[in-house]
């Protein structure tokens, strides 16, 4: 069974300015290509699990996220970086309704533990909400596992 670490996109990969979508506005946090860097070398698959509810509400399409994603993907890439899978949400509760995939509900998480073999109680997340925190309680990531990321000022 492998091993991943789990990190959600905005907040935490890069600087939160709500509904990134487009290259220009996209910042990568600082120390984010060290810090999955040492993960990597300890073994561990890095994993995106993010929410897009600006898909649903209109403000970009899946392609406008798939291209973000695969940019962003690359540039992971020349930092020597395998991101392994991006996982994305692109519901919201008030025009969607409910969804399974939407954090904190565990889904994308569950899906990621099916799809590369996980070993959930090896597994990290790192997220910048509670939200995040809890999609990972709900799939079964021990509470010692879990980090609370503490965005640095843009």
């Amino acid at each position: 069974m492998n091993k991943a670490l789990f990190l959600d996109r905005d907040g935490v990969v890069n600087v939160d300015r709500g509904h990134v979508y487009l290259k220009e506005r996209f910042e990568f946090t600082e120390g984010i290509f060290d810090r999955c860097r040492k993960y990597a070398d300890d073994g561990y698959i890095i994993i995106i699990i993010t929410n897009q509810a600006g898909i649903a509400k209109g403000l970009y399409s899946e392609v406008d996220f798939s291209r973000l994603t695969e940019w962003m993907i690359e540039q992971f890439s020349k930092e020597g970086i395998t991101i392994a899978k991006v996982y994305h949400c692109p519901h919201h509760p008030d025009i969607d309704g409910f969804c399974s995939c939407r954090k904190p509900e565990p889904g994308m998480i569950l899906q990621a533990i099916e799809d590369f073999d996980l070993d959930i109680k090896e597994c990290m997340l790192i997220g910048d909400m509670e939200t995040d925190l809890e999609a990972g309680r709900r799939a079964g990531i021990p509470e010692s596992n879990l980090m609370l990321f503490t965005p640095q000022s843009p």
